[in-house]
This record gives C-alpha cells, sequence and structure tokens, in this order.
C-alpha cells in the first residue's frame, strides 16, 4: 500500500505541471524564448501579402472655377465683346472632378468662340494613380481631337505641339465652312500633372470682315491654356511657373512644332459655329 501511493502522488503531480506550462508558453510574450520568436514572425509574414498596395497620391485635389481660369483681361483680349465676360458655366455633377465654360462674341464682323473644359483624376488602388489615369484620358482627348474634324467636313488640319504648356499638350487647327462663312478653329489638349485641359478656340469674319489667321488664333488658345495651367496650380496653393502669364501673347510660339495633316482626320469643332453662339 505505502509503495502503490508514491508513483500515483507523482504522477498527479506531473499531470498539474503539463497544463501550467501549456497556459504560460501560449501566454508569453516576453519574447526570451526563441520558439516565441518564431512564432511572431511566421504571424507577421503571413499578413503581409494581405495588405493593399499603395498608389502614389494625386497631386491636385481640386480644380479652380472654370469660368475664373482665365482672367477678365484674357477673355476680354481673346474674345472681344463677349456676350458675357464672366462666361457661361456647363453643367457638371461634381465641379471638382470636372467643369466647362464658355464665352463669345461679335466685334463688329469679327466672331469669336472659346470654351475650356477641365477633368481631374485622383488616385485609385484600383485604376491607378491620378497621373497615369490622366496620362490616359490625354491621350484619348488627342485621338478624339484627330477624329472630328473630318465628320465636319474640315480642311488644311495641321497638329502639333505646344511647348511650355503643362507636362504634354497638343494643338490641332483647321478649317471649316459653315453657313458660307470661313472658320479658323483650334483646339489644345494639355495635361498638368492629373488634370486634363481641352480648350476650343474658333472665329469668322462675318460678311465683309476678314477672316482671321489660323496661326494667329493658335498663339491666343496656347496663350489662353497656359493660363488655365497656372490656375489649376494656384487653386492648389501651388505658385504659378515663372514665365506664365500674359506676357506669353507675345511670344512667337517658337519651340512648338506643327506639321500638315490636312489628309488626316482632325480637331473637334465643338462651339465652331455661329449657331452655337445662340446656346450660349
Amino acid at each position: 500500500m505505502h509503495r502503490t501511493g508514491t508513483p500515483l502522488a507523482r504522477l498527479l503531480a506531473c499531470a498539474a505541471v503539463v497544463p501550467v506550462m501549456l497556459v504560460a508558453g501560449c501566454s508569453s510574450d516576453s519574447g526570451s524564448d526563441s520558439g516565441s520568436k518564431n512564432t511572431g514572425s511566421g504571424a507577421s509574414k503571413s499578413s503581409g501579402p494581405s495588405a493593399e498596395p499603395s498608389v502614389e497620391a494625386a497631386k491636385y485635389a481640386k480644380l479652380p472655377q472654370p469660368c475664373k481660369a482665365l482672367s477678365k483681361e484674357t477673355v476680354k483680349d481673346i474674345v472681344p465683346k463677349a456676350k458675357d465676360a464672366g462666361g457661361t458655366t456647363g453643367e457638371s455633377d461634381d465641379s471638382n472632378a470636372r467643369g466647362l465654360c464658355s464665352w463669345n462674341g461679335l466685334d463688329g464682323f469679327q466672331y469669336r468662340w472659346l470654351d475650356v473644359a477641365l477633368q481631374r483624376f485622383d488616385s485609385d488602388r484600383t485604376l491607378g494613380s491620378g497621373e497615369s489615369r490622366a496620362k490616359a484620358s490625354y491621350a484619348k482627348q488627342v485621338d478624339a481631337a484627330k477624329g472630328a474634324a473630318d465628320e465636319k467636313g474640315a480642311k488644311g488640319l495641321k497638329s502639333g505641339t505646344a511647348a511650355g504648356v503643362g507636362d504634354e499638350a497638343s494643338t490641332f487647327r483647321f478649317e471649316l465652312e459653315k453657313d458660307k462663312e470661313d472658320f479658323r478653329n483650334q483646339t489644345v489638349v494639355v495635361r498638368t500633372e492629373n488634370v486634363v485641359i481641352t480648350l476650343n478656340y474658333n472665329g469668322a469674319g462675318y460678311e465683309s470682315g476678314k477672316t482671321p489667321k489660323g496661326e494667329d488664333l493658335l498663339k491666343d488658345a496656347e496663350k489662353a491654356a497656359k493660363e488655365v495651367v497656372a490656375s489649376v496650380a494656384e487653386a492648389n496653393g501651388a505658385g504659378a511657373p515663372a514665365d506664365s502669364g500674359k506676357d506669353d501673347a507675345e511670344k512667337d510660339g517658337k519651340g512648338d512644332t506643327e506639321k500638315d495633316d490636312s489628309d488626316k482626320t482632325g480637331t473637334d469643332p465643338s462651339g465652331s459655329d455661329k449657331g452655337d453662339s445662340d446656346k450660349a
């Protein structure tokens, strides 16, 4: 009897020790045990792949008011005697993502139309960075500009690039006859960081008025586009480029390149006929 009691007591003692060791091992976070370190390291590694990939933040978080993207002085200069110097704002379901403004005026027999459209892209983990999305949109806008003039029977299409306007800029100009009037149409498509700008500018000399020169109108269009780029930067608290502003009106477009695409498709002459003056 005495001999059988001792092994039983020892067995019970061992059985009581085992759960304590297991609990201590599970709850221990002292880091002194190498096994605990390995377990923690493994947990950290397994959680890595589940983290969402990062995407570069978009530089510009908002757009300027479209009808204030150009100064009144600029509007007065390139759209003389505009019906409304403050411009006509287009409808937008999100003014922080897209905006549109147009102006038109008749000074004697000289008619001018100008419209500016802006679109901003946010960064998205699924769709990509704001800048990459803007680059894709810019390419689409350029293709759209190339494909629209042909639908209107335009002629003399010339395409080119505008030096010093945003991060990249394409220009298109062509001639179009509408209601027996000869119009000169210009389109400038610009990307500045995560914002895409499309500017249409056209003019005509009604009746005895002299038809304006396309190259002169293109200079004005590029100057206006550059001012819109500066307005986007200023709306986001960034300084405008040192060479931006009205002084560009005095420049003759040195550094710009242009080629004759008269046998290719051309730009979208939105607002390019005098019927559009009534729409505004």
